[in-house]
This record gives C-alpha cells, sequence and structure tokens, in this order.
C-alpha cells in the first residue's frame, strides 16, 4: 500500500516508521530538513522536503498513485487543507486528519475526512483505518473455529440496525469505532457512515456474513 504522511511530529513519525515496518510504500513530507533526517535509518521510505498544501509537493510525491494520506501536522487548519486536496482533487480512497480541536471532528466527518487525536491511540488507529481490507481478519480463536474481524460498514447498511447484521450463535457485532471512539453496541443502534465493525463469527458463518454485507 502507498500512502504520505505529511508533517513529522511524534505521531507522524511513528506512523511513518509503523507502516514502513509492516511492508508499506510510505512517503514522508515536512518541511523541515532536521525533522526528515530525524527518521533515521530504519525509514526506508520516500522523504520530501516541503509544505504539504503545496500541490507541487504533492504532485511530487505522486498523491494521483497512493491508497492513502494522513495530515498529522501541529495545525488542524493546514490538517483540513491537505485532507481536503487529498479527498476531492486527487479523490484518495482513504484520508485521514490529524486533530487536536475535537469540537471540529463533525465539520472534517461531513468533509468525508477521518480524524485522529491522541498520539499513541492515534498512531495504531490511523494504521488500522489505512491498512484493513474490506473484510479483515484481526484474531483467530480456539483452531480457527471463532474469528474477530473487521470492516468499514457498507454504504447499503448506513442507518440501519445492528441487528440486521446478526445471526444468534454465528454472528455478532462486538464493537463499533466511531469518531475516535470505540464503544460496545446494542442490537437497536444504528449504523452511522465511516462505522468500523468489529463482528466475531463462527468460520462456516463467512459466507453468510458477506451476504449480509453484500461483499464478494
Amino acid at each position: 500500500m502507498k500512502v504520505i504522511i505529511v508533517g513529522l511530529g511524534r505521531m507522524g513519525k511513528g506512523l511513518a516508521l509503523n507502516l514502513v515496518k509492516k511492508g508499506h510504500q510510505v512517503t514522508a513530507i515536512d518541511y523541515k530538513q532536521e525533522t526528515l533526517d530525524d527518521l533515521g535509518p530504519d525509514f526506508k521510505g520516500s522523504k520530501i522536503l516541503g509544505f504539504g498544501f503545496d500541490r507541487d509537493i504533492l504532485s511530487k510525491a505522486k498523491i494521483n498513485q497512493v491508497d492513502a494520506v494522513v495530515s498529522c501536522t501541529q495545525s488542524d487548519e493546514v490538517n483540513a487543507v491537505v485532507a481536503r486536496i487529498a479527498k476531492n482533487i486527487y479523490r484518495v480512497p482513504r484520508v485521514i486528519a490529524r486533530l487536536y480541536d475535537s469540537s471540529k471532528a463533525d465539520i472534517y466527518r461531513r468533509l468525508g475526512i477521518q480524524t485522529i487525536s491522541t498520539t499513541t491511540w492515534g498512531i495504531e488507529r490511523a494504521t488500522e483505518i489505512i491498512t484493513f481490507n474490506r473484510l479483515d481478519s484481526v484474531f483467530e480463536m480456539g483452531n480457527g473455529n471463532v474469528n474477530l474481524v473487521r470492516i468499514e460498514v457498507p454504504a447499503l447498511l448506513v442507518g440501519h440496525r445492528v441487528n440486521e447484521i446478526t445471526s444468534l450463535g454465528e454472528i455478532h457485532v462486538v464493537s463499533i469505532s466511531r469518531i475516535n471512539k470505540t464503544f460496545i453496541p446494542t442490537s437497536g443502534t444504528i449504523l452511522e457512515a465511516d462505522d468500523v465493525l468489529y463482528i466475531s463469527l463462527i468460520s462456516s458463518a463467512i459466507s453468510k456474513l458477506k451476504s449480509m454485507l453484500d461483499i464478494v
């Protein structure tokens, strides 16, 4: 997977190194050379000196070819600009913005931009958002008879209830991640756009789950 990371503070640096370690192609952008150098010898990706909201810099980073852009500078405003350019102009599939002012989360969300906040949790959450497949196995229990999988809620299920993707003894929605929070849903919880579902299921029910989610 190809990822651009704009801003290499604690979070940007940690995310860049984490993704490279997992085998992804990362391009890091920062306006300070010493910050780029601070990535160290373990960083095997590309480094570009410049401002992440500069379209010439983004073109140099081949933004039209990437799978995800994460903007995690120290400015909410800069992160918003970078994220909107990536989302609206280059149609990057996954766009994430670091957010210091949590009161703006709803605004970002309406723009189709996912947000992350705290540094340590944010690195793991951003990695998760960027890298998981449509139906990604997170953990196998026992001899693989029971699985925990995650998936971003399909558009056709937005506005529907959790119980519509539940099958007694076979499929159960364990938790939902929504706007930087993870919670345990009830059967009547309404699914919203950009929700990430964690679902436990028996191995023999995988086809049934895919049918419920209308995926192949």
